[in-house]
């Protein structure tokens, strides 16, 4: 049952494709422990499902999210147990299939991070993305220096952390912190279809490219470049890689199992 004060995580399945909606517009779906716990077993929910391939996030009403419920913070007894809560932008970063942000309107705070958590945003006109943190006289934790410099450069993502203010979705375009940038009403049906694209194609192989993708963050080049020689190997003895290139010479569309 949906919990309007403490907010919900809604999962909708159409096909190969869940939708995954924080909830809880009257907050801008600001993020409590509870919402945090919900998205938790929302990821290993998908990452366990076979039949979902390709992940879509969102948020109800006029913001995608605006981080953490600051109202909640009080309620950690120390540093060190704030240190050590789960945090919802690690929850995401640890699904496995390929996500997609939709971010339809404040994607502030944990909310930037929440974004920059998934492989790729796309986002609608009335989008604005900050790093409001410095402000309240802290730093966002979840990634947002080191995911913000990978997205958008070093001397953009200072801007945005050092002064807090925010950023329209011309801009974020501009920085290569979005893919595109839709009208509103059309930013969800972009999101399912290039959602559907993905979804489309071979989801082991999907997986493995998320992976390397993610290597990149963490790894020299040569090493990146063999962990890629590696799950390309893998990949190549699946049953769909041999399905992909009986199709290729059939000329007709492979049917991928995920095998």
């Amino acid at each position: 049952m949906r919990d309007p004060e403490h907010g919900e995580v809604r999962v909708e399945r159409d096909g190969a494709v869940a939708l995954v909606t924080l909830d809880r517009p009257k907050k801008l779906n600001a993020m409590t422990s509870e919402m945090t716990s919900l998205l938790a077993g929302v990821v290993d929910e998908l990452n366990a499902d076979p039949g979902v391939r390709a992940v879509v996030v969102t948020g109800a009403g006029r913001a995608f999210c605006v981080g953490s419920d600051v109202g909640e913070l009080d309620r950690y007894a120390s540093a060190w147990e704030f240190g050590n809560r789960v945090d919802y932008g690690d929850v995401l970063r640890g699904l496995r299939k390929p996500a997609i942000a939709a971010v339809n309107g404040y994607a502030y705070g944990g909310g930037l991070e929440l974004s920059l958590a998934c492989d790729i945003r796309l986002c609608a006109g009335s989008a604005s993305f900050a790093a409001p943190e410095i402000k309240l006289g802290w730093i966002g934790g979840a990634g947002q220096c080191a995911l913000l410099t990978h997205a958008v450069g070093p001397g953009n993502a200072a801007r945005l952390v050092l002064t807090g203010d925010p950023i329209d979705a011309t801009t974020a375009l501009g920085w290569g912190l979005v893919s595109e940038v839709h009208p509103d009403a059309d930013l969800l049906d972009a999101a399912r279809s290039l959602a559907c694209t993905i979804a489309a194609r071979a989801p082991l192989a999907a997986e493995a490219a998320k992976i390397d993708l993610r290597a990149t963050f963490e790894m020299p080049l040569h090493e990146a470049i063999a962990l890629e020689r590696r799950m390309q190997t893998i990949c190549f003895q699946t049953d769909d890689a041999r399905e992909g290139r009986a199709a290729f010479s059939e000329r007709r569309a492979p049917r991928f199992q995920g095998k």
